[in-house]
């Protein structure tokens, strides 16, 4: 089983937290697991770790479509953090829009950090394949 120090799952539907909670209790040994119901919360909580020089997570889960800062606020403000480490963030949604792709071709350019994206409902394997980059 693969061993993690922190994982972070911003996310404000409380059945997709759990879903991804369980797939991961199931294929990794995970110290932390961090929770943010919106991009807001999540960029300070983040912020603050890197300000507070704490540990970083290693994974972060993402979804595009919250209330208060959304998923692409979150990455425009996760980029320009001075994290120099890669952090894997893998976007995941249920929209179907062709923008969204392209918004995630965008940002994974612009950055060092792993940015994949999957639809929802993420599966068990994905979850695997994820952890394993790290």
């Amino acid at each position: 089983m693969k061993k993690i120090n922190s994982i972070c799952i911003i996310d404000d539907d409380p059945i997709t937290v759990f879903g991804i909670q369980k797939m991961l209790s199931l294929v990794t040994d995970c110290k932390v697991i961090s929770k943010f119901v919106n991009g807001k919360d999540a960029i300070d909580g983040i912020t603050a770790m890197v300000q507070n020089k704490t540990q970083l997570p290693q994974v972060i889960f993402l979804d595009i479509n919250m209330p208060i800062m959304d998923g692409w606020q979150f990455l425009e403000e996760f980029i320009k953090l001075p994290i120099t480490q890669a952090i894997r963030v893998n976007i995941v949604t249920s929209s179907i829009d062709d923008l969204d792709r392209k918004n995630w071709e965008l940002y994974k350019s612009q950055t060092h950090h792993l940015i994949t994206f999957n639809n929802k409902p993420i599966k068990r394997d994905e979850i695997e394949q994820i952890t394993k980059v790290v």
